[in-house]
């Protein structure tokens, strides 16, 4: 059996319960695309050539006219913003970010949709050159705000798709799509981590964004779908502030091969075992004073589930974000979804676990409540300290 490839480099064997994380690596990469890849890499490609046969297998997934490849949906982001900016007027693609002789130079946005995915939305549109218009307020906007926020400098409307954004008191993509149309507004969907790749466009948004990484199992990259004017438009962008976004061949042809894979993956399978984790941490847990397991349904209705553990701190003896914590340590390290930790509890996620996995992870949630049953006083750190501790650069020096 091969080596670890990250004990040879010195890195911790961590197992993924958290998602598709980018800060994790994203996803496990689908052997169809591993072997795309690996045949590419020593050789030559025409990049535009190979941004054409990606065009048509993006347009056959999504229902769009047409698609290409960028080195992330934050990337496609800001190239589909410039692209409604720009069109394709070269000398205006090489001034941006200055978009000062510019017509149209604002992007409506929900405020509940305003959140950070690793770097704030609102940054990904201000890279472009554009203005950020917020609609409503962070838990209500209305249609009437909406066409109150488009004017004539209006370039396009954003909708983010995400467990992120405030989930209640937001207009519906329905509802979003027909203000915007109704005054001659692009509508460009941001669907990084979404397991529908039709239904966006299907709806009526110009442009639907993905991930690559994320569920469709490719290497990191994004994915712009939709009207071909506007991916014209956004692929344009290349040739200016793209650049700096720019794709590799392997991950175009990596790209390619993971959505030729999706028509063929056996959804249902997966469905069953993700399902099996589930129920095992879920009798693993049940046992537990103090410990609650629920088994969650996806906020923005992806095929999937995922269990919430809530943590009664003063009878489980142990907080949520220490258990969080503890887990992440050790020989076996579990990572798990802790961005709400703060209520006393965490997710576990099971869509990125390899043969054994779900065993391992079962094994060490039991050895941690046991080991904090054991103890004398309640495990409880300092959760702003901890906050504090992981607001600090990620740089490892």
């Amino acid at each position: 059996m091969t080596q670890d490839i990250r004990l040879q480099m010195g890195l911790r064997p961590i197992i993924n319960a958290s998602g598709t994380m980018t800060s994790l690596g994203a996803s496990i990469v689908v052997p169809d695309a591993v072997a795309a890849i690996a045949a590419t890499l020593p050789q030559f490609v025409e990049i535009g050539d190979l941004q054409k046969r990606a065009s048509r297998t993006i347009a056959r997934l999504t229902g769009g006219e047409a698609g290409f490849v960028t080195a992330s949906c934050a990337g496609a982001i800001t190239l589909a913003i410039a692209g409604t900016m720009t069109g394709d007027d070269r000398a205006a693609i090489e001034r941006l970010p200055d978009a000062s002789r510019l017509a149209r130079d604002e992007v409506v946005v929900q405020s509940g949709h305003l959140v950070g995915y690793g770097a704030p939305v609102e940054q990904g549109i201000r890279l472009a050159g554009a203005k950020v218009v917020p609609v409503g307020q962070a838990t209500s906007a209305e249609s009437y705000q909406l066409a109150g926020a488009i004017t004539e400098r209006t370039a396009a409307a954003l909708y983010v798709v995400s467990h992120h954004v405030v989930q209640y008191g937001q207009m519906s993509l329905a509802e979003f799509i027909e203000i915007a149309h109704a005054r001659g507004v692009p509508v460009i969907v941001d669907a990084a981590s979404e397991y529908d790749l039709k239904g966006f466009l299907a709806q009526g948004a110009d442009l639907a964004l993905y991930s690559s990484h994320k569920f469709l199992g490719g290497p990191t990259g994004g994915i712009v779908a939709g009207r071909k004017d506007l991916v014209r438009a956004a692929y344009m962008q290349n040739n200016g502030i793209g650049r700096g976004m720019k794709v590799g061949k392997e991950g175009i042809v990596g790209t390619i091969a993971a959505l030729e894979a999706w028509e063929t993956r056996d959804h249902d399978g997966i469905r069953a075992r993700e399902r099996a984790a589930l129920d095992l941490w879920q009798e693993t847990l049940a046992p537990f004073d103090g410990v609650d397991p629920v088994i969650d349904p996806d906020p923005t209705h992806n095929p999937l589930d995922r269990l919430r553990v809530l943590v009664d701190a003063p009878r489980a003896h142990i907080t949520a974000w220490d258990l969080a914590d503890r887990l992440g340590q050790g020989e076996r390290p579990v990572i798990v979804r802790d961005h709400e930790v703060e209520h006393g509890y965490f997710y576990l996620d099971p869509c990125n676990l390899h043969p054994g996995e779900a065993e391992i992870v079962a094994h060490r949630l039991g050895e941690e409540l046991e080991a904090a049953r054991r103890s004398n006083t309640v495990i409880a750190s300092d959760f702003l300290e901890r906050r504090r501790r992981r607001a600090v650069s990620t740089w490892p020096d």
